[in-house]
């Protein structure tokens, strides 16, 4: 009497049924990681459009100081053109002195 948890070998080692749930397993691996690359990917587009719009803010403020800084130093210019020009040359000594470190 042949052994019969032993396959032999022309009998197929896997039944149709075994192949349908594998195909089926391997189905629902592939849905359940196409979902998470979608929401690796929605969650990385969030960032950047974070990213930008705090690049763009920054970027207003910026400019917005810097209007600030000219509308004073024309100010400063107009009322006290001595002390302006101090003010300068010192400036750039320290960063002079600064730059050379």
């Amino acid at each position: 009497m042949p052994d019969q948890t032993t396959p032999r070998r022309d009998q197929p080692t896997g039944s149709a049924h075994d192949l349908n749930e594998s195909a089926a397993e391997f189905e629902t691996f592939a849905e359940k990681a196409a979902d998470k690359f979608r929401d690796v990917a929605d969650e990385a587009e969030q960032f950047a459009g974070r990213a930008a719009e705090q690049g763009r803010d920054a970027a207003e403020k910026a400019q917005e100081v810097a209007g600030n800084f000219k509308v004073a130093v024309n100010k400063s210019l107009n009322d006290q053109p001595m002390t302006t020009l101090a003010m300068a040359a010192a400036l750039g000594f320290v960063l002079g002195a600064l730059w050379k470190k």
